[in-house]
């Protein structure tokens, strides 16, 4: 199947789109960019997106779906730098339930991430009931006392027994469960991208997240009841997971971490 279609009026033959492509998709013929026989696109859009006179389509990745980047107005440094440090773990949430628009919109950001040679592959289970969430904590809580792990987290589950209060999920409304394949190699990788792409949006939509570490452990054991709990299909494995919800309060300060430690080599 041909992927690339060249509009050779528009075309000026400056190889951008074959310098750029990672996999060595393109070289250049008579009448512009043409595919190597037998090597793999792997829809990264850097044919299309890079074209300076939007020249050149891919069925993979169409000109059509992009979007124009002549007006948009990148971010300063320190604008930069501000946005990636008021991401914060958010433990402490309002029971509001958050809106399907706004979890979607979370989830869509998500699947833009970058992956391993664009692998992808990470599909989202978006849980919304309250009911559920309840069963699963209690689920957790069960499987951390019988694990040998137990000690690790001991006032977790003191606190819960004795007070109800929630160390797995913090109180949140919302679980956001990322899947893969079993059998992908990439899927824990990339899904740490794209739930890392989630909790930085995730602010701009008054939203905050915080990994749910006990419970990813926990769902993550052989035979899991919490697999069947979510209805993970026996062909996937759960690959992150992270709680959602609107934030009980808010931060003031931008908060440092430990001093840089790095080697140059020159």
């Amino acid at each position: 199947m041909n992927l690339i279609t060249v509009n050779e009026a528009k075309c000026i033959k400056c190889e951008l789109c074959i310098k750029e492509c990672p996999v060595a998709f393109l070289k250049m013929g008579s009448h512009g960019p043409e595919e190597i026989e037998n090597n793999h696109c792997i829809s990264c859009g850097h044919c299309t997106a890079i074209c300076p006179n939007s020249a050149i389509d891919n069925k993979k990745s169409p000109l059509e779906d992009q979007i124009d980047l002549k007006d948009f107005t990148k971010l300063s440094e320190k604008q930069a730098e501000y946005f990636l440090r008021s991401r914060r773990s958010i433990r402490n949430y309002k029971t509001e339930p958050v809106s399907r628009e706004k979890l979607t919109k979370l989830i869509d950001i998500a699947r833009l991430a970058p992956t391993a040679s664009n692998s992808q592959g990470i599909s989202f289970i978006v849980v919304q009931n309250k009911q559920l969430l309840e069963q699963a904590l209690e689920m957790t809580i069960q499987i951390i006392e019988n694990s040998p792990l137990r000690h690790l987290v001991e006032e977790a589950i003191k606190s819960y027994r004795e007070d109800g209060y929630d160390s797995v999920f913090r109180g949140a409304p919302n679980l956001i469960i990322a899947t893969s394949d079993k059998n992908f190699s990439n899927g824990r990788n990339n899904a740490i991208s794209c739930l890392t792409y989630l909790e930085l949006f995730a602010p701009s939509l008054g939203l905050g997240s915080c990994w749910a570490g006990i419970f990813e452990h926990c769902i993550a054991i052989e035979d899991s009841p919490l697999l069947k709990l979510f209805n993970i299909p026996k062909d996937k494995k759960v690959v992150g997971a992270v709680m959602v919800g609107y934030p009980k309060y808010s931060y003031n300060r931008l908060v440092d971490r430990n001093p840089l430690d790095a080697t140059f080599i020159e």
